[in-house]
């Protein structure tokens, strides 16, 4: 999950917004042995920080990006910021199901 966040915020902040010169990074590559937990974890933090150097670089959250990774005109930063918190929520929502597998506490 956090190897997708971090792909996904990458892709739409840096690759689709900025209009980064490089390939998309690859969002449904899986874990491999050689990845750690806090090095998935360092990775996203990185990811968002440099999301968030383009949101606050951001002066008309309504200006379209450079390009989009849908078939639609390239979105809003606006846009971009609504859709990654509900990326980032539905995935928080994932982790919550699969927690409460392990230990069978739900909450409120």
């Amino acid at each position: 999950m956090l190897k997708h966040l971090t792909a996904v915020e990458l892709n739409w902040f840096v690759w689709a917004y900025t209009g980064a010169d490089r390939e998309q990074w690859e969002d449904e590559e899986a874990v491999s042995a050689s990845d750690s937990a806090s090095g998935l974890a360092s990775a996203y933090r990185e990811a968002i920080a440099r999301a968030n150097k383009v949101a606050l670089a951001c002066t008309d959250l309504d200006r379209p990006g450079a390009r989009s990774l849908r078939e639609t005109p390239p979105p809003s930063m606006r846009w971009v910021l609504v859709h990654m918190i509900e990326e980032t929520a539905r995935h928080a929502g994932h982790a919550d199901i699969l927690r409460e597998q392990i230990d069978g506490s739900t909450g409120r």
